[in-house]
């Protein structure tokens, strides 16, 4: 059990979980989780950390297929600028590595942002706090279990 899963489970949301063998040589560790599902790359998420307002850091969750518009994310923020945290604070805030990084079950809770095109299906994936583990459940009950807003934060 991962923190991620842990949560889901105590908050009583519906959850599934899908395990793949992780290959390390993997260039990207989203798109390699939907090819290794059988997943729409539009269905599968990536669990970025920014930095904003000098410190303050927060969450965007977004297609893997996509890049992180950070303009669009400080709009969503209210911030003037965001640029992408720096390793070691993501993994001390979220208590996860790289690549493992799950929305869910963090250390600290993080201002998040999901990209709105998650509405679109009845489920999505996110990392379920380790490479090789992908966690599916609705968008809203992510929106719900981290006080999540959604808004258009990714681009091609």
């Amino acid at each position: 059990m991962t923190p991620a899963i842990n949560l889901a489970k105590k908050r009583k949301i519906q959850f599934t979980v899908h395990q793949y063998q992780h290959d390390s040589d993997a260039k990207s560790y989203g798109l390699e989780a939907a090819d290794k599902l059988g997943l729409a790359e539009e269905q599968v998420f990536k669990t970025l950390v920014v930095e904003f307002d000098g410190t303050a850091l927060a969450v965007a969750i977004l297609p893997v297929n996509t890049s992180l518009s950070m303009k669009l994310m400080a709009k969503a923020l209210g911030a003037k600028k965001v640029h992408m945290a720096d390793k070691a604070d993501v993994e001390r805030a979220t208590g996860y590595v790289l690549g493992g990084v799950s929305p869910l079950g963090q250390k600290k809770r993080l201002k998040t942002i999901i990209d709105d095109s998650a509405t679109k299906f009845p489920t999505i994936y996110v990392s379920a706090g380790r490479r090789g583990l992908e966690i599916e459940l609705a968008a809203k009950d992510i929106s719900k279990l981290l006080d999540g807003k959604f808004a258009e934060i990714s681009q091609q």
